[in-house]
């Protein structure tokens, strides 16, 4: 398989470096996004997205972006095959949907996006992330009687 990922991006050639060291079941070859070697091995890739989203070419040309790339390079390393099988059920790819995300936003952020900076990044539906802490859970409050899970009391 080859791994298309962006040689700009520090957490990219990050992850490059530790792709290369893993004991892989199915052979990798890590390639540049938008390089000319990139280019002559798969002249039909829209090589500009490959630069926004990591892109694996399969040896028989199927095309994987995104989360699916992500799980389908696990399943070449020998030791994350099994969480490559558990990251591909529902639940597991909502879960590494978030991973995916994650990377996204850290790798905009450094490439002068916008900025995270490192502090707490909290959501609508009750989801919060504390670098220190991680991701936790605050449920809304239905004090004033319009949360969902309540009876309204009228």
């Amino acid at each position: 398989m080859t791994v298309l990922y962006d040689a700009e991006c520090s957490l990219c050639t990050f992850l490059r470096a530790w792709l290369v060291k893993q004991p892989q079941l199915v052979p990798l070859e890590m390639v540049p996004a938008g390089s000319e070697e990139a280019r002559r091995r798969h002249p039909d890739l829209d090589h500009g997205a490959t630069l926004d989203d990591i892109t694996v070419v399969g040896d028989a040309g199927q095309v994987y972006r995104g989360t699916a790339a992500w799980v389908v390079t696990l399943w070449a390393l020998r030791e994350h095959r099994g969480l490559a099988h558990r990251l591909s059920t529902p639940a597991g790819a909502r879960l590494a949907k978030g991973a995916v995300l994650a990377a996204a936003k850290w790798r905009g952020a450094q490439q002068g996006g916008t900025q995270w900076g490192g502090r707490g990044y909290r959501r609508a539906e009750g989801w919060s992330y504390d670098p220190s802490q991680g991701w936790t859970y605050y449920p809304p409050n239905c004090d004033d009687g319009t949360c969902a899970t309540r009876p309204n009391p009228s």
